[in-house]
């Protein structure tokens, strides 16, 4: 290694579309890249191919899907704090029961 920092990166899995199937509104995105930008300087949000989530829902019987997008930040730190609540936010926001934030200690090359 040549003393380059570890870095964090952290990615939120966004979904495109609420539980009734209707799309959320640009501007709910633009929002969260926005809020992004002005706390770590910057923002990847990975929109031209969606990711396909499917998963099994134990008390319905059924299978549900749902198409997201990955948002991502790099910073030298992590406030879990910070991230516990903006995740809440976002799951709220979002209407959503559960929403991934996840976090990866990287090295920058």
């Amino acid at each position: 290694m040549d003393g380059a920092p570890l870095m964090h990166l952290l990615q939120i899995l966004l979904p495109l579309r609420d539980n009734e199937g209707n799309p959320f509104p640009r501007r709910d995105l633009a929002r969260v890249r926005e809020e992004l930008v002005d706390r770590f300087g910057g923002v990847t949000a990975h929109l031209q191919a969606p990711a396909h989530g499917v998963w099994k829902d134990e008390e319905a019987g059924t299978v549900e899907r749902d198409e997201i997008v990955v948002v991502e930040v790099m910073d030298e730190s992590l406030d879990r704090e910070w991230w516990v609540g903006y995740r809440e936010e976002l799951r709220l926001r979002f209407k959503q029961e559960d929403l991934v934030v996840r976090a990866m200690e990287i090295e920058r090359l």
